[in-house]
Formats: structure tokens, C-alpha cells, sequence
């Protein structure tokens, strides 16, 4: 009998904070999450909350101050540039805006085979034909290759994004607000391009965003961060269906529901105050500032990311509030008195 394959990525403990003038930025405190293969977890947030730090760290992007990253089993955390040249090709980071990722001076196919050069998988007429097999797969012509990004449009540049990213066959993607810069029209477009080839090729993938139904369609499981922590993670069905932390339940309060009479519509909940400074986080839980549910132990103590029991799969959650038996408080309910 085969064992258990290994995830594809492993994040324990990942920490990174930046010098400021007034003290230390702490952007991500303690991140710990895997990608199995084949695996899309989804990283939601407010802005501010972390989740595009976590991403660039993933892809060493930026220099983590604690913790490791594993990626294939290889801890790449404290990897030199020169040994994680090679690692490259096993990992690769789609950006939030096209425009600014995708060099000017080069012909589309020159971008889209830059890193099989790079990485000596293919050049001359192998690499000319490799572009157009990946042109075709992201929907665009031949005839794309000869172009320059500005003459093309914003769904298009991010196409050809996705195809830089897949031309040496990752087996993760980490893919940073991928919609969040294009229009509304062709933002269903380029998910169904990500969820086609995702399922062709099977590589995992950390999908970073703050669109809601984005998430739900793509991600086998979410993540839910706040202010730099994570404090929910669970199958996609089961957090829509029954969210436990009170963050998560705000989050998904306020996202669009198709059929308001459905038993997936929420009663708004409006959090008060702004998203903490990550110069200085509160004390205790994070979330206990704008939490209408928040007792004094939720000031001083802070929850640990534990695991509830049943469920299809693993669900975590860091909430005092929340039972052993994993029942949730809610935020809705009518007869709640904050206690902030």
C-alpha cells in the first residue's frame, strides 16, 4: 500500500517583520499551513491582514524573520540564491497587476520562454513551439507571440502570466489577487483558466484574495487570516456553511448572496473600528478590539489555533468563545450585548 505523498508546501511558524521608524511592522506572526498536491487552499483577509506577505515569502520573495517554508520537502527558508536557482521551476508566483509584472521590451513569447531558458528545459524551435502550446492552452493565439504586452488587454496580460508561470510545469502556484486588477467581465474568465488548468495539471496552489465567491469556487480549503495570524481554516463547504470564528462570520456577512432567501443569506455584521496597526497589535486576541462577542480573557489571553472534532476534513480555529465540542457563538444573534 502506498503511503501518503507529501505536501507539495509546508509553512510552520512563518514570521516577518519589517523595521519601521515607530518599531517593527509585524505583517505575519506565526503562519502555519500545507498545501497537499493537487490542492487549492484559499487566503482570505481585509487588506492589511497579511495574506500577499505570506505569498512572497512562500516564493522567497521576501526573507522570512522566523520559521520554515517547505516546498517538495525542501526546506528552502535559509536557501542561498545560488542553491535555490534550481528549486525555481518547482515554484512560481502569478502577481497581482499584469501591467507591472510583465516587461515591457519583450515580445509576449519572449517572456513566456524566458524561463525555459533559464532553466535549460527547451530554446530555439522546442521553445517556439512549447509558447504556442501554452498560448493556446490560456486561450490566445499564435500570432499573441509576436506582441508586446501593452498591445494587449488586461485579461489577456494576465493570461500571459499564467503561462509564464506553468511554462516549466510547477508543481506550486502561488497566485496573489489574480483577478483584483482586471474588470468584472473578464474576471470569470481568467478563474475558469486557473480552475482548468489546475485540475489538468494538479499542481497546488495558494490562491491569495479577498473576493469571497473567488474563493469558494476555486478553493478546496480556506484560510482565514487577521492582522498577521491565521484564526480559521477549514473545507471550503464547511466555512461557508457553518463559520466558527467571529471574523469569518463577519467576513462572510457581508459577502453577495445569489438568492437572498436562501439559507446562505447572513445578517450583516459591521465590525466596528479600523483594522489594528501591525506596529502594535492588541493584546490577547487580535480581534477582540472590534469583536461585539469579546470577554476579558479574550484581552489578555491569546487563543491557540486548535483543531475542532468532526467535520469532512481538519478545521482550526483560534476563538476562546468557541466550544470544545466546536460550537460557535454568533455574531448575529439578536440578543448578543457586546462586551467591548
Amino acid at each position: 500500500m502506498a503511503g501518503t505523498p507529501s505536501p507539495v508546501l509546508e509553512v510552520d511558524g512563518l514570521t516577518r517583520h519589517f523595521p519601521a521608524a515607530r518599531g517593527t511592522v509585524r505583517a505575519v506572526d506565526g503562519v502555519t499551513l500545507t498545501i497537499g498536491r493537487g490542492e487549492v487552499v484559499g487566503l482570505v483577509g481585509e487588506s492589511g491582514s497579511g495574506k500577499s506577505t505570506v505569498g512572497r515569502c512562500v516564493v522567497r520573495l521576501d526573507e522570512p524573520t522566523e520559521g520554515s517554508v517547505r516546498i517538495n520537502g525542501t526546506d528552502v527558508t535559509r536557501m542561498s540564491r545560488r542553491a535555490l536557482r534550481p528549486l525555481r521551476k518547482d515554484f512560481h508566483l502569478v502577481f497581482q497587476d499584469p501591467s507591472s509584472s510583465l516587461d515591457p521590451r519583450m515580445t509576449v513569447g519572449k517572456i513566456i520562454a524566458e524561463p525555459l531558458k533559464l532553466h535549460g528545459i527547451a530554446k530555439g524551435d522546442a521553445a517556439r513551439a512549447r509558447v504556442a502550446q501554452l498560448l493556446a492552452q490560456v486561450g490566445l493565439r499564435p500570432e499573441h507571440a509576436d506582441r508586446h504586452p501593452h498591445e494587449l488587454s488586461g485579461g489577456q496580460r494576465q493570461r500571459i502570466s499564467i503561462a509564464r508561470a506553468l511554462s516549466v510545469d510547477p508543481d506550486l502556484l502561488v497566485a496573489d489577487e489574480p483577478t483584483s486588477a482586471l474588470d468584472v467581465s473578464v474576471q470569470a474568465s481568467v478563474l475558469n483558466l486557473l480552475a482548468d488548468l489546475q485540475r489538468d495539471r494538479g499542481f497546488g496552489c495558494l490562491f491569495i484574495t479577498h473576493d469571497l465567491a473567488a474563493v469558494e469556487f476555486l478553493a478546496d480549503r480556506i484560510a482565514v487570516m487577521y492582522l498577521g495570524q491565521i484564526v480559521e481554516q477549514a473545507p471550503t463547504a464547511e466555512l461557508f456553511a457553518d463559520p466558527k470564528h467571529p471574523y469569518t462570520q463577519a467576513l462572510l456577512s457581508a459577502a453577495p448572496v445569489p438568492d437572498p432567501g436562501s439559507q446562505r443569506s447572513r445578517e450583516r455584521v459591521v465590525l466596528s473600528g479600523d483594522l489594528p496597526s501591525p506596529l502594535a497589535p492588541p493584546s490577547g486576541c487580535r480581534f477582540h478590539t472590534r469583536c461585539p462577542l469579546a470577554v476579558d480573557r479574550c484581552r489578555t489571553e491569546i487563543p491557540a489555533l486548535r483543531t475542532l472534532p468532526g467535520g469532512a476534513g481538519r478545521r482550526e480555529v483560534s476563538c476562546h468563545l468557541v466550544g470544545e465540542d466546536g460550537t460557535a457563538p454568533d455574531v448575529t444573534a439578536p440578543d448578543v450585548s457586546p462586551d467591548v
